[in-house]
């Protein structure tokens, strides 16, 4: 009876030994690679993983203290292993995602009989720490990692209903990774929630490594000028959209929440503003919405009034301005133009530069080549002051790529304000109105209200 019970897991000795063999084949380049024999009760095992990920004297140590409480020692092969550890195929394509993943494989030679154990890992990743690339007055101070459980705590830290569900999905064949879908089940529309689960399981053989092999799964237009997910490294950001009815999407090794979908007044909302007085909230809402305007039109409204239209100026604005201009050698277009590129290239630096020399390089940059273009009478003293409130005002907005989304859009409404002034800076916000009220993400309108959830459904 035993052996017909042992032939279930591996088929004996044979499948022990050339599971054993393969394992050392496949990981015979890998330095951290290990196979150490210990024993178990009356028998003696196997036990293969990482050392990168496992602590090896912990986990056995933890293995052997496990199996030497228990009350019933005459176990066979296969009960003891189902004890420590879930028992799978031992086979090569079955065993070796679980190593990789930092489990330990506990394989008992004679029987064949194998298991996959969760060990005491090394601490491979940082500890939860203050938010990076987002600031925060009267939240919460925690920030998400790039460990998966981890983030999924923090959350449930700032979730603590019942009503939150955590779907795991691996994605990707050559490099698998964790992809967690995260709702509220009684805020999410039910036809979002269908579509986000369809398109994930139609797309899990695609590896997926950044967020446009995310998006090309998901299946949203790619070419978009308007963001079509929102990340946050906020856990308060990241709960408040799952009470909208919006669901998180977490990735292993990447320290984002990434909320979809997207939506325009994601831009001027954030968490942070309710812990404001209500009037107070609102007037910092409406200074956002301001300052996307002033970032959007002031450029093209600039190169409209001095080049096409000057003569919507009162005289003596129109008198001053042509006095700052005097000796100019370039149209306003070219100008403007030329130092909105130098400002682009400031910004790119400091993201890129060191902590340590980057406000040094943006104060070199932004001060003395902004009054050395001035002092060559390359460009006008009102054109630094315009391009410099417009560069201030796109920073106002919530979130990174939606500021990228707005420094876009100003190109558009300079060129066709060069061209054709006044119309040409009116037909460009219509146009830009247009555009964004065709996008979609994931089948949402992109001008929707932010609240999606059932209620509103059933009402609407």
């Amino acid at each position: 009876m035993e052996m017909i019970s042992n032939n279930k897991y591996g088929g004996g000795a044979n499948a022990g030994m050339s599971l054993n063999e393969s394992l050392a084949e496949y990981f015979k380049a890998n330095a951290d690679y290990f196979n150490v024999e210990i024993r178990l009760l009356q028998y003696h095992v196997q036990v293969i993983g990482l050392d990168s990920m496992v602590d090896i004297p912990q986990s056995i140590a933890s293995l052997q203290t496990q199996t030497s409480n228990l009350t019933e020692t005459a176990l066979p092969p296969a009960d003891l292993l189902k004890i420590v550890g879930e028992l799978v195929e031992p086979q090569l394509e079955v065993v070796v995602p679980d190593i990789l993943k930092g489990h330990l494989i506990i394989l008992e030679p004679v029987s064949g009989a194998c298991s996959a154990v969760l060990p005491i890992s090394k601490t491979v990743t940082r500890s939860v720490t203050s938010p990076e690339t987002e600031n925060t007055l009267y939240g919460s101070s925690s920030a998400f990692l790039e460990d998966i459980n981890t983030n999924i705590g923090i959350l449930r830290k700032h979730c603590t209903g019942s009503s939150l569900q955590v779907e795991t999905y691996t994605v990707g064949k050559s490099h698998p990774r964790s992809l967690l879908l995260i709702y509220q089940e009684d805020k999410i529309k039910p036809r979002l929630l269908q579509s986000i689960q369809a398109k994930i399981k139609a797309g899990m053989d695609q590896d997926v490594h950044h967020i446009q092999q995310l998006e090309k799964m998901l299946g949203v237009n790619t070419w978009s000028l308007v963001t079509n997910f929102n990340m946050t490294e906020l856990p308060q950001n990241a709960a408040h959209s799952l009470q909208q009815g919006k669901a998180v999407l977490m990735l292993d090794r990447y320290p984002f929440a990434i909320i979809i979908p997207s939506l325009v007044m994601d831009m001027f909302c954030m968490k942070d503003d309710h812990n404001y007085p209500l009037p107070f909230m609102y007037l910092i809402r409406i200074l956002r919405v301001v300052g996307v305007l002033i970032a959007t039109i002031i450029p093209g409204l600039y190169v409209a009034l001095v080049s096409v239209n000057p003569e919507v100026l009162r005289l003596q604005l129109a008198l001053s301005i042509a006095n700052s201009r005097q000796e100019v050698p370039y149209p306003a277009f070219v100008e403007t133009l030329l130092l909105l590129i130098v400002l682009e290239l400031i910004l790119e630096a400091s993201v890129r530069l060191p902590k340590s020399v980057g406000p040094t390089i943006t104060m070199v940059g932004g001060i003395i080549l902004g009054q050395a273009a001035v002092s060559a009478k390359l460009v006008s003293n009102l054109l630094i002051i315009v391009l410099a409130g417009t560069t201030i005002a796109s920073s106002t907005v919530v979130g990174f790529q939606n500021s990228v989304s707005v420094r876009v859009f100003k190109y558009l409404l300079i060129i066709l304000s060069a061209i054709y002034g006044m119309l040409g800076l009116l037909a460009g916000i219509v146009v830009i109105c247009a555009y964004m009220g065709h996008q979609k993400s994931m089948g949402i309108p992109y001008l929707s209200l932010p609240t999606l959830n059932q209620k509103d459904e059933r009402n609407g």
